[in-house]
């Protein structure tokens, strides 16, 4: 197809090829007198335009002297396409439906196609909202990055076959019904889609509240309880503090001084009287009793790279639950830079800020995919210690539980919801021995794996009906998708018309111009005789 026009298959019996512009008006003015300043009529953001020919949302009502000015007219039965990237990709074109008034404004960002007489509105959408078309519309847009747009020349230059007036709307109300058939399959897809979320977060909540694993701690009652984990913890934390600190009394030539280890701080402990009773084995832990938590290194034009620079990672590279490593960034870094923020299998990587407060907290684990990877600041890196599983504080902060607990700290400004370390390190998380922990992650993952199996399967579908979807479009324009009527208008006589009217309209408006031209005329011939 080139310029939106049809491959060279034959046409149908009765059929045309027509140059757009000579079926329909392009951005034309409305065909109705102006209303008054006052008068309400109908505004379409480009948001009230569902994609793929969903059609029109209800639109808002706005005084005609508000949107007069600087935004597009249509009326009732014109087609409008969105012009810009990537809603015309998204195929966000429609068939204004008959609202009060009839008058409407919208983003500026529409074409609008205003049918002749004997061609059907939804039969030029139908036509717009092929694929194939889409993909010449994009290849003829202009402007610059993240503002591309299709030019008006696109539509004037387009051929759409033309079928009969009859036959289109026979065509078009059995695309219609294929079509609603198509979207009730949609609709129950997504209703399972949203049902697999449901069970997902329900098997995260209960694998952190202990009801998942009930059955196993019945089952193996000796297990060392998280109460004696967490304290073994807590000893490993200040025996590690008071290493650090002697290894810097040694690099310094100087002696510890007798109180030294009195100025070792205490991690942040939960308050429990504020949290709900866990079960039998389990405890509350504070972030900072179970692990290292740790910002990272601002960007700045001096880590530009030049010498020693290494891979990092940014809030794009960490999602829910997995990584995106497929685009690294890379800054320049100091040998003890590189020492204090390298990471390591197993360490947790949260996002530290994030404009949806759904998306707040995100987090996923780091399995030494690549050597000497550092993270960026607005990733917060836990690096657990012995005994308290990765996975399991994965499954936790992307858990209702934990992405609740998240939300709750996060702090809001404008429009941007942000964590610290200092948040992270006070965060409560419920703590079951090593062993359950364990057991939490074989079972979680026994069920998620059946989830992934059906969401696997549901994507496929949704595939298969876009597909469909457009099938049923190109199929529609091959004439075998409704049956043919010999007694029908061939589309020869329709284009005659059209044409012939084209030329009377043409003429009657010259013939007014002319009019409101003649008393001009008259008055400059008397004052010539003056």
């Amino acid at each position: 197809m080139s310029n939106g026009s049809p491959t060279a298959t034959p046409l149908p019996a009765g059929w045309e090829l027509a140059e757009l512009a000579k079926v329909a008006r392009i951005n034309p003015p409305l065909d109705c007198p102006d209303p008054g300043d006052e008068d309400d009529v109908n505004f379409v953001p480009m948001r009230a335009v569902e994609p793929e020919g969903g059609g029109l949302l209800r639109p808002e009502i706005r005084s005609y002297g508000e949107v007069k000015k600087g935004y597009t007219a249509f009326q009732c039965g014109d087609v409008i396409m969105a012009k810009i990237t990537p809603c015309m990709e998204n195929g966000k074109t429609a068939v204004v439906p008959e609202l009060p008034g009839a008058v409407c404004f919208g983003s500026t960002e529409f074409h609008v196609l205003r049918t002749e007489s004997g061609i059907s509105p939804k039969w030029l959408a139908n036509f717009l909202l092929q694929h194939e078309v889409r993909r010449a519309a994009q290849r003829k847009m202009t402007g610059g990055v993240g503002q591309m747009r299709v030019p008006a020349s696109f539509l004037e230059d387009a051929v759409i076959p033309v079928a009969p007036s009859a036959e289109q709307r026979r065509i078009t109300d059995a695309v219609d019904e294929l079509l609603s058939d198509l979207d009730a399959g949609v609709t129950a897809l997504d209703r399972v889609r949203k049902m697999l979320a449901h069970y997902r977060a329900a098997v995260l909540k209960a694998a952190v509240e202990g009801s998942l694993t009930e059955d196993w701690r019945q089952q193996h009652v000796s297990t060392e309880s998280a109460s004696a984990l967490l304290t073994g913890i807590l000893v490993t934390r200040r025996k590690r503090w008071e290493e650090h600190q002697l290894k810097r009394f040694a690099a310094t030539g100087k002696h510890p001084p007798s109180n030294w280890t009195l100025k070792y701080k205490e991690p942040v402990a939960p308050d429990t009287a504020l949290l709900p009773k866990l079960g039998k084995g389990w405890c509350w832990a504070s972030f900072d009793q179970i692990g290292e938590t740790q910002g990272g290194l601002q960007k700045s034009p001096s880590r530009k790279p030049v010498k020693n620079h290494y891979p990092y990672l940014r809030v794009a590279n960490v999602h829910r639950a997995h990584l995106d490593l497929r685009e690294l960034h890379r800054f320049e870094l100091t040998e003890q830079e590189l020492e204090r923020l390298r990471l390591y299998p197993g360490d947790l990587l949260i996002v530290e800020g994030n404009g949806s407060l759904s998306e707040i907290g995100r987090c996923a684990i780091w399995a030494g995919e690549i050597d000497d990877c550092v993270h960026q600041n607005h990733i917060i890196r836990v690096r657990p210690f012995s005994g308290v599983i990765p996975k399991y504080i994965d499954l936790f902060l992307n858990s209702p539980l934990g992405q609740k607990a998240i939300q709750k700290v996060a702090s809001s400004t404008s429009g941007l919801y942000t964590l610290s370390v200092t948040k992270i390190e006070k965060l409560s998380i419920p703590i079951p021995p090593t062993a359950e922990q364990e057991a939490i992650i074989e079972a979680v993952e026994d069920h998620l794996s059946i989830v992934e199996h059906l969401a696997a399967d549901l994507e496929t579908q949704m595939k298969t009906e876009q597909s469909l979807r457009q099938a049923i479009l190109r199929y529609s324009f091959t004439g075998r998708l409704a049956p043919q009527d010999p007694h029908d208008e061939p589309a020869s006589a329709l284009l005659k018309r059209i044409a012939v009217t084209r030329d009377e309209h043409a003429a009657q408006k010259a013939r007014a111009n002319n009019m409101s031209k003649r008393p001009s005329v008259r008055r400059k011939a008397a004052l010539a005789k003056e």
